[in-house]
């Protein structure tokens, strides 16, 4: 077992080249020093430093041993940061970034009881229009769809099942699509990118089929306008069922299913956020997504 004021006193003179500087930084006498290094050699078995010169330089065990040196006093400091964080209080700043489907409604109210519960944390929400990547550790990410690696940890909260809708008016107007095939003759909503490149819909008996909506007049980057503008009439659009079914609360019957034995993919409930030891008002917040998730979500989890 290392005895960590021998690996400073190592380390130390290392960097300084000189018992007399590395004495003074150090705190110690410059004997002290002197007999801590000699006892880190006795336990290796070999020696780690020799004079030449005025200075002190690293034997060929010493320059091997270096390396290993500054990751055993990397863990030190990384266990006293673990063991701060279990008697730190749930404060301080924390940034969220929200794909937008979730600003409304689910996250907002998770949100305000995670500040009522926790008064001394400040809580700054961004919308998220694209994938994160690593960046600052205080950040974490709630998504939805599915996420390349991006070297962050990435935990599953639930799923959403999708289906195309309209209007009731729009479906009087120009008829109720029997087959996908038909979708070609009908107005499209397109959420931004969501069916450039074709829509695969599944269908329990027939498998699966790639269609190819007509081109979108309007194209949003915003769940919100993209249910807004199905609602009002525009045209067809695929939504998740349960973004619908918060909708249907206030405005019941603006939105009904069309080809509903055709499905498009289900789309995962993500959160992301860094690896390793994480503050505990990050920790705090996620256990609090994780308790909160709508029995809705979990159908396929």
């Amino acid at each position: 077992m290392y005895d960590f004021d021998e690996l400073a006193a190592f380390a130390t003179v290392m960097e300084e080249g000189s018992l007399a500087r590395s004495a003074m930084r150090l705190g110690v006498s410059k004997s002290t020093l002197s007999r801590r290094i000699h006892q880190l050699e006795s336990h290796l078995g070999q020696p780690l430093l020799r004079r030449q010169s005025n200075r002190m330089i690293a034997t060929e065990a010493g320059e091997i041993f270096l390396r290993y040196c500054h990751q055993l006093q990397q863990l030190a400091r990384q266990s006293h940061q673990a063991l701060d964080e279990l008697t730190e209080a749930v404060s301080g700043a924390l940034t969220v970034h929200v794909h937008s489907v979730f600003l409304r409604g689910w996250f907002a109210s998770c949100a305000e009881d995670f500040l009522a519960r926790y008064p001394g944390v400040r809580l700054e929400v961004r919308t998220q229009f694209s994938v994160p990547t690593v960046g600052d550790d205080r950040a974490l990410c709630l998504w939805l769809g599915r996420a390349p690696e991006c070297g962050l940890r990435q935990e599953t909260l639930g799923r959403l099942s999708r289906r195309l809708y309209a209007h009731p008016d729009y479906l009087a107007r120009y008829g109720v699509p029997c087959h996908p095939r038909e979708l070609a003759g009908h107005d499209w909503v397109d959420l931004l990118g969501d069916a450039e490149e074709g829509l695969d819909l599944h269908h329990e008996r027939e498998g699966i089929i790639d269609v190819a909506p007509p081109p979108s007049r309007l194209r949003v980057d915003q769940y919100a306008m993209h249910l807004d503008a199905i609602a009002r009439g525009r045209g067809l659009g695929v939504l998740p069922d349960w973004m619908v079914a918060q909708r249907e609360k206030a405005h019941p019957g603006e939105l009904v299913p069309c080809l509903e034995a055709w499905r498009p993919a289900d789309l995962p409930v993500t959160l992301l956020y860094p690896f390793g030891q994480r503050p505990r008002r990050v920790t705090s917040l996620l256990e609090m997504l994780r308790q909160s998730v709508p029995p809705a979500w979990q159908r396929d989890r």
